[in-house]
């Protein structure tokens, strides 16, 4: 199928405006209806518009019309967020396979030996803007631009730069490396860093800013003691981060914290960037969502918290799980000093139920009322 013919209603400009006027007061200060609702939507867009999960991924327009109306079907946010998994390791040499189920998934190593480390190339800016990653994000993105410009948000995707750098020597390696070898782990993550700020530097460049999405999901509590952690995620993602915006990308910066971080946290106050346009969001403390009350105390007074809802909840028949657990999310949260977002503690699966992702809009209607509190 042709992406471009995907035939799906117009966005309704007075659905959009209510949402903008929404999503800003987070960041700009007043108070509108309620807080906004973002369950970090990829693949269930084109699922619930009748199509597949390896369209998402392939099909880069298709997947957007859908996102955009997604969005608005279920009152999220106003704004499309087009990304997949690994960019920027393609242009290192990372082959990446489709699948049917999930985002496309690395088939091989650049690394297999410490002395190899040393040898690992930076594509320059040519080589980025020639590649897999930077056309598939900016063909998503100009389609947008040029035809739903008022849900239009450039996005420099940097997904996680600890987890990426382990990519290129395998998961198994760089676990090893943590025990034995931590310096060649840091060379493989200022590797990746340093190619993924090229990029993001090169979609500021086409579009005069970008939204900066990264954060940490292979280091967490289940998989790493918070003295390595220490030792590797904080500065990586400042130099990420810092990076990025020396080439030209934020001042919007969106981290993911995904896994338990009940352990390590802390570890990040004040030791990572945040700008007036920051949100952090951290998924699990052990099995639990991570409690709004922590991240309001922990973050609040530097930025926008996302207190979440655990995904597994929306593929099973319990809408009032979800919104008892959404409830007390907001309860907690919803009046942090820099704003509050509601969301789900990584991507809503995509095949998750309608009634679900609805109950969560419905409970931020319910106790996410500005002028109720």
């Amino acid at each position: 199928m042709d992406t471009t013919d995907v035939s799906l209603p117009p966005i309704n400009g007075d659905w959009l405006k209510r949402a903008k006027r929404r999503y800003n007061a987070t960041f700009l200060g007043g108070e509108f209806d309620r807080i906004p609702v973002d369950p970090m939507m990829l693949a269930h867009s084109t699922v619930a518009c009748g199509y597949t999960i390896r369209d998402f991924y392939e099909k880069p327009i298709m997947a957007v019309k859908c996102l955009a109306y997604a969005q608005e079907v279920y009152d999220l946010l106003p704004v499309t967020k087009y990304y997949f998994a690994h960019p920027w390791l393609p242009e290192m040499g990372i082959n990446l396979r489709p699948m049917e189920l999930t985002a496309p998934v690395p088939t091989n190593t650049i690394v297999s030996e410490p002395e190899d480390v040393d040898k690992i190339r930076i594509p320059d800016k040519k080589e980025i803007m020639s590649g897999y990653s930077y056309e598939r994000l900016t063909g998503a993105m100009d389609y947008v631009k040029a035809n739903m410009p008022d849900m239009f948000v450039p996005l420099a995707y940097c997904p996680e730069p600890v987890g990426s750098g382990a990519e290129l020597c395998g998961l198994e390696q760089f676990f090893m490396w943590t025990e034995t070898e931590m310096d060649l782990c840091k060379k493989l993550v200022d590797a990746y860093i340093d190619t993924a700020s090229v990029g993001a530097g090169c979609i500021a460049d086409r579009y005069g800013m970008a939204l900066i999405n990264t954060g940490a999901v292979l280091e967490n509590s289940d998989t790493m003691s918070p003295e390595k952690i220490a030792q590797i995620s904080p500065p990586a993602l400042n130099r990420l981060v810092k990076k990025c915006l020396t080439n030209g990308a934020g001042p919007q910066i969106f981290y993911h914290f995904c896994g338990n971080h009940k352990d390590d946290y802390m570890l990040f106050k004040d030791k990572i960037i945040f700008t007036p346009f920051t949100i952090m969001q951290i998924g699990y403390w052990e099995r639990e969502s991570f409690p709004a009350k922590v991240m309001k105390e922990t973050f609040g007074h530097a930025c926008a918290i996302m207190p979440s809802v655990d995904t597994k909840f929306f593929v099973m028949p319990d809408q009032q799980k979800i919104y008892d657990t959404a409830r007390q999310q907001l309860l907690d949260g919803r009046d942090s000093k820099y704003g509050c977002i509601l969301g789900t503690t990584c991507e809503v699966p995509p095949y998750s139920y309608p009634a679900n992702i609805h109950t969560l809009v419905k409970a931020a209607e319910d106790f996410g009322r500005y002028g109720t509190w």
